[in-house]
């Protein structure tokens, strides 16, 4: 009998309920999971998966480490948030105790460019203790393998351009806040748009601190430059807010967002390359009109043009599939902090 892949889950929200019963689908054995949150703790995985029991209840963080230790697991699955410097502890925890780590923090896909040190001590304790951290989720396909497959079949670039847009509401009242929404056009300038007014020479003494706020787009056009090759000179990002015309209700900040107000924010990076080619690239996240929707759309300028245009992604799921079918990559990587663009293509995987 074939043996199977033990996995912890570390984090139990939203898309835990996706990451573990596609483990479970494609083969694999949850051994375990951790939160933070005294509401779960103590539940049997089963429960939050809305199934059956799996006779595996969900431990406490100060119990992370003896979990891994008497489990043995050969991945964690580690679904919490989107900075680095708050999944450290947990990526750091892994390499100590040399088990291979995959998480969906946005940050994580590409953290080079935006903390390094944070990521290199993480790659030096991994190397010494033999395992792989990687981060991984919806960009990996659709932010960056699509793009670079698509390169793939041009002659020249000139530029290539990028948005993918989500609706705050569907991510809670923290991001939506720190997305602007509901503030006025002067105090979005004054709490949101002004940390990006900075010089290139402020930016990199934050980013060396590891204190920089990172769109989702600073990373992948990180991840896009490497893995294409290119040298990246000069990197930027603003953010601008966007407005409707007429009132939105939020559910979400239990609110009405008046016409002209901001409802969300663009946060657009530009990447200059040494070879001379731009990247310039965009998040879009507000609070939907009637008329909005999930959207990516990426637009290769050269020889020849081509747009690539996905309408209406199902980014939960995309992002839990690509985290799954990558375990066996990350498994069979070599050791250290190694992004997926080292790892190589994401296949679909029968089994894990």
């Amino acid at each position: 009998m074939d043996k199977k892949t033990k996995v912890i889950q570390y984090g139990t929200g939203k898309m835990s309920v996706y990451t573990m019963r596609y483990v479970y689908e494609k083969g694999g054995e949850i051994v375990g999971a951790i939160d933070v949150n005294p509401d779960v703790i103590g539940k049997d995985i089963g429960e939050i998966m809305g199934v059956e029991n799996k006779g595996v209840t969900v431990t406490s963080v100060e119990n992370a480490e003896k979990l891994i230790t008497e489990t043995k697991p050969d991945v964690v699955i580690v679904t919490t948030m989107s900075l680095l410097s708050d999944v450290e502890e947990a990526l750091m925890l892994c390499a100590k105790l040399g088990v291979n780590a995959i998480t969906t923090c946005e940050e994580a896909f590409y953290p080079m460019n935006s903390n390094p040190v944070a990521t290199k001590k993480i790659d030096e304790i991994a190397k010494q203790n033999n395992c792989t951290i990687t981060g991984s989720g919806y960009q990996d396909i659709y932010w960056g393998q699509l793009v670079s497959s698509i390169a793939g079949s041009t002659q020249t670039i000139k530029k290539i351009k990028g948005s993918s847009s989500y609706n705050v509401e569907d991510y809670g009242i923290a991001l939506a806040k720190a997305h602007g929404a509901g503030l006025t056009l002067e105090q979005f300038d004054k709490e949101v748009a002004s940390v990006d007014k900075i010089s290139d020479e402020e930016r990199q003494a934050i980013i060396n601190k590891g204190e920089y706020l990172p769109s989702y787009m600073w990373n992948v056009n990180g991840w896009l430059c490497a893995k294409l090759g290119l040298t990246v000179k000069s990197q930027t990002q603003k953010t601008v807010p966007q407005t409707y015309k007429e009132d939105i209700y939020s559910q979400t900040l239990g609110m009405t967002v008046k016409a002209g107000d901001a409802t969300g924010m663009s946060a657009i990076v530009t990447t200059q390359t040494e070879e001379g080619i731009t990247l310039e690239t965009q998040c879009i996240g507000k609070v939907y009109s009637k008329e909005d929707f999930d959207k990516n759309e990426w637009t290769i300028e050269g020889e020849p043009n081509t747009t690539l245009v996905i309408n209406r992604p199902s980014t939960v799921e995309l992002t839990c599939a690509s985290v799954v079918n990558r375990i066996p990559d990350v498994i069979n990587a070599k050791p250290g902090y190694i992004p997926t663009e080292e790892i190589g293509e994401l296949n679909f995987k029968l089994k894990i």
